[in-house]
């Protein structure tokens, strides 16, 4: 017998070699027929494995704000869709087949490439293997025998990935019906419980994300366990493609990419109205915050990226020059640059905390099928600050950073989640010194009382961080901010300081970002507010609109006036029907448009009408300037 510790700690026996999906059903018939896969000490298992000792178990069901559970069910998906493939398709070849944040991909070497109009009749068989409800079946084999099975089945990719794997590496697979994957796991117990799927679209993707290997077909879907789960997510997903910043940033003059510059986005006029308003916010803030503004060169000695680590860690996703014979790197990161301003003279720690804000312009390569309008770029802005401090004050340090951050996603009305990102594999430095800066985040996010998750192996390589998820109001989250503790780079640039009592120290260094990129920021912006942007940052606030141009006097008259009160306004004097230009001012996303007719300049007043409400209302010029004003002191949302 063995002794199972359920998830309210009652503690249960069982006979040794039980499985998951057993005990669920002596637990609850509804639970056993929702569940899709075992949590065993702390571990995602598949209901089917033999349970042969002591163990804490929960039984999962499909949970959308549980990564695990869903990971489970949309890897199986994923599944299906190899299967599908290959019963149409017999000449394809399967390469990998993961599960992602929302759905899963599999990737597909076909000829000719998949296309989005062949996803209707995959999906129908897809439908059909689900109403088959095949049993999934877990199988390991010896090495030879495994690239046997492969070959057999003409799966080359899969032979490259079982021929990479350890030697003493158990290579494990998975059955359903005539389907069989190389896979690690872990899936649902049957397809008959992915009651709704739908396949999304197809695109390229080179194999192991190279593009000097193949590029083949990658398929994109998602599926859930109920109908209704699937509906909500496709009207979600059709709210998010009205809102797409790419999209709205055409048709609101706000930045467009070119042939000319792929990866390389053009600010057009409304874009940078809004770009100034946000760094000229982030400048104020950061001013009462004790920070100083620098610029650093865009350009710098390839020997500094060797010194830093990024070379060695970064070099593919970094441009090179060359200037006067010798190589140099266009930066993809601005630290090195601080550190330099830091190091041009001797610091007491009377000077310390010394805090360095830049909004600085940083190259990176992207592949070119991973850009995505704002949101993946191969330049940007960084709203970079790096504060060097004592050991003694990193706590502090931290703790305000929090604070900041907090403050500046409160003004834009979202919620966030924070994780804690520990050492990965590639990181610099000793244990010793990693345990102590992780310590420290811990110690700062303790005393602020954010709850945090544990995201382990992801910091940077030179040391751990925490991130900032925010949440926009379809659900989506998006990473923006970072706090970065680094022990390693002021070492490595021989940093120090002269403490009290007279020796030369080494200063700690923080690496933050609040916006992260103030391209990608805006993008977010533009479509959690789908262009509608709060008065204080609207590129365009007020539209004056006459009726006629009878009017057009009294409209300029108008115009003028709010226009010298600061406010940024249009006016539409063109002689089309008033309907017409309430229209194309509410595509545009006024906040207000002002109509002006007969009895508004007899008055000497202005009907407004609100884009928020669409209702229409009369004022003194001078109450709404009040009005107006009092809404962006306030930031209203």
């Amino acid at each position: 017998m063995i002794n199972i510790i359920l998830p309210n700690g009652e503690k249960k026996e069982f006979e040794k070699g039980i499985t998951p999906l057993e005990i669920a059903k002596s637990l609850s018939n509804s639970l056993a027929k929702s569940a899709i896969c075992a949590i065993v000490n702390g571990e995602v298992e598949d209901l089917t494995k033999s349970l042969e000792e002591d163990c804490s178990l929960a039984i999962e069901s499909f949970n959308e704000e549980n990564a695990e559970t869903t990971r489970v069910f949309w890897h199986t998906t994923a599944h299906v869709l190899a299967q599908a493939v290959k019963r149409l398709y017999p000449q394809a070849k399967l390469t990998i087949g993961p599960p992602i944040e929302k759905g899963f991909y599999y990737d597909i070497d076909i000829e000719p490439p998949l296309t989005n109009e062949q996803l209707p009749a995959i999906e129908k068989e897809m439908q059909n293997i689900v109403k088959e409800n095949l049993e999934l079946k877990r199988f390991a084999l010896p090495r030879e025998e495994a690239i046997n099975l492969m070959e057999e089945k003409n799966e080359s990719y899969k032979i490259e990935l079982i021929n990479e794997l350890p030697d003493d590496e158990e290579i494990s697979f998975y059955e359903q019906g005539e389907f069989i994957d190389l896979c690690i796991g872990k899936h649902i117990p049957n397809t008959g419980m992915i009651k709704a799927l739908k396949l999304l679209n197809v695109a390229g993707a080179y194999w192991r994300a190279d593009q000097n290997n193949k590029q083949l077909s990658r398929v994109y879907g998602i599926s859930y366990p109920r109908k209704s789960m699937l509906d909500d997510y496709l009207t979600r997903l059709e709210e998010a493609r009205k809102r797409d910043h790419r999209k709205l940033g055409r048709e609101l003059d706000l930045f467009d990419i070119y042939e000319e510059g792929p990866g390389f986005p053009f600010m057009l006029p409304k874009g940078m109205i809004l770009r100034n308003i946000l760094e000229n916010f982030w400048r104020d803030e950061h001013e009462k915050a004790n920070y100083f503004e620098i610029r650093t060169p865009l350009i710098l000695d390839e020997q500094l990226w060797h010194t830093s680590g990024h070379y060695e860690k970064y070099k593919e996703n970094m441009y090179f020059t060359e200037i006067d014979g010798e190589p140099y790197g266009i930066k993809p990161m601005n630290c090195p640059g601080a550190l330099l301003i830091y190091k041009r003279k001797m610091h007491s720690y009377r000077d310390l905390p010394l805090r360095m804000g830049e909004l600085g312009l940083v190259h990176r390569h992207e592949l070119s099928g991973a850009l995505h309008g704002l949101m993946r770029v191969r330049n940007f802005t960084q709203d970079d600050a790096h504060v060097f401090m004592t050991e003694d004050q990193i706590k502090g340090e931290i703790i305000a950073v929090i604070n900041l951050i907090d403050k500046f996603y409160k003004i834009f009305g979202f919620t966030y989640k924070v994780e804690l990102s520990t050492k990965p594999e590639n990181a610099i430095g000793s244990h010793e010194v990693w345990e102590r800066a992780t310590n420290a985040l811990i110690d700062a996010l303790m005393e602020t009382g954010k709850e945090y998750k544990v995201n382990e192996g992801d910091g940077a390589f030179y040391g751990p961080k925490i991130d900032f998820h925010l949440e926009d109001c379809l659900g989506r989250t998006w990473q923006c901010g970072t706090i970065q503790l680094d022990f390693q780079m002021p070492d490595r640039f021989e940093l120090t300081y002269i403490a009290s009592d007279g020796e030369k120290k080494r200063p700690v260094m923080i690496h933050r970002v609040i916006y992260g990129s103030v391209e990608r920021f805006i993008a977010i912006l533009t479509e959690h507010f789908a262009g509608a942007f709060p008065l204080w940052i609207s590129p365009v606030q007020i539209r004056v609109l006459p009726v006629s141009q009878n009017f057009e006097g009294y409209a300029k008259e108008v115009y003028k006036r709010l226009k010298q009160e600061g406010f940024r306004i249009e006016l539409d004097g063109r002689n089309e029907k008033i309907g017409y230009k309430i229209r194309e001012a509410q595509l545009q996303k006024v906040n207000y448009m002002l109509v002006v007719g007969a009895s508004e300049q007899e008055a000497k007043n202005i009907s407004v009408r609100d884009r928020k409400t669409n209702e229409t209302e009369s004022f003194e010029i001078d109450d709404f300037v009040k009005k107006l004003k009092e809404e962006i002191l306030t930031k209203g949302l």
